[in-house]
């Protein structure tokens, strides 16, 4: 049994997920949208959909990160986050599996931390998907 989120119907660019980071007077969404185009481009096999209402990046079927703006932040967050390791302390939550990093304005994010953390969920969620193969 398999603990991956798998979302058949994701697709190499989704208007739905352009269109969910267009909608005026949505600040919060254009925060995160530069971490959600990171995720876009860690590899040729990543694929997108709006799932939930928020973007989520997959690497084929399985997610590894999404992107959701509240009225106070925006969450960067992970399927497998608690697998990841944080040196930087950027990962919040206590679930089984997911985590996120909340965005604020006005506070300072270590990018290069959380540049590093999608590349490492990126590479994580690929070699969870060859050893269910």
């Amino acid at each position: 049994m398999t603990d991956l989120m798998r979302f058949p119907s994701a697709v190499r660019r989704a208007t739905d997920v352009d269109a969910w980071f267009a909608t005026p007077n949505h600040e919060l969404r254009r925060m995160a949208e530069p971490w959600f185009e990171q995720m876009r481009n860690c590899g040729a096999d990543v694929r997108e959909l709006l799932a939930d209402g928020h973007p989520t990046a997959c690497v084929g079927d399985a997610a590894f990160a999404y992107v959701d703006a509240f009225s106070a932040h925006a969450n960067i967050g992970f399927f497998q986050g608690a697998a990841l390791d944080d040196p930087a302390g950027l990962l919040e939550g206590a679930g089984k599996r997911m985590r996120h990093v909340k965005l604020r304005w006005g506070q300072p994010v270590d990018e290069a931390a959380l540049g590093a953390l999608i590349a490492a969920a990126y590479r994580d969620m690929q070699a969870r998907g060859e050893a269910e193969r």
